[in-house]
């Protein structure tokens, strides 16, 4: 009968890690789906993972070719944003005056605020980047999940330009627009 009793404990203690093994994943990550227009006028989808646990937030863009990844790391305060057509990746300092905390970010998404919001809501906010360059040479400088999704492709810093300057650099943007509250434009020639 002692021998059934540590039997049921040592069940129970695996069924309780195995619990916590599922559920850590479902309880760190938030997401939400956003269908639409893309940045090029045809259909495309976001979606938005946040992890609270390693401070990190992620939104795929996925309209085919011009698909990207972008990545905000609020441990380093840099952003990336990985483009398949272009087969590099940007990373620049996230402007937190503009940029939402992880906090907000993850409320925003719980609530499905973001959805609805479209082309009938208030205009995203602009941010502008110039592209340096020069690759970055060591990307463990800029944080491990930024490595990650940088590692084995071009990557390039880009520094934001204060005040409109759009007209200066309008032929050689790329844009990311991001759930309707950024509209994100990296600016300059790329090496690839």
């Amino acid at each position: 009968l002692h021998c059934f009793g540590e039997a049921k404990m040592k069940l129970t203690i695996v069924f309780a890690g195995l619990l916590g093994v599922f559920l850590t994943p479902a309880l760190a990550f938030t997401d939400i789906n956003i269908g639409g227009a893309s940045n090029s006028g045809t259909s495309g989808q976001q979606s938005v993972s946040v992890n609270n646990e390693h401070n990190v937030a992620n939104i795929d863009n996925n309209n085919g070719w011009d698909s990207w990844n972008a990545l905000w790391d609020y441990n380093t305060n840099f952003a990336a944003i990985r483009l398949f057509k272009k087969k590099v990746c940007i990373v620049h300092r996230m402007n937190k005056d503009v940029m939402p905390s992880l906090h907000t970010l993850d409320a925003m998404v719980k609530e499905k605020k973001l959805q609805g919001k479209g082309p009938g809501g208030p205009p995203p906010t602009s941010l502008i980047y110039s592209i340096n360059p020069e690759r970055v040479n060591d990307l463990e400088k800029l944080g491990k999940p930024i490595a990650g999704m940088c590692r084995g492709i071009p990557t390039y810093t880009a520094d934001e330009i204060e005040g409109e300057s759009l007209f200066f650099y309008s032929k050689a943007c790329l844009r990311a627009d991001i759930l309707w509250i950024l509209r994100i434009s990296l600016c300059g020639e790329l090496e690839v």
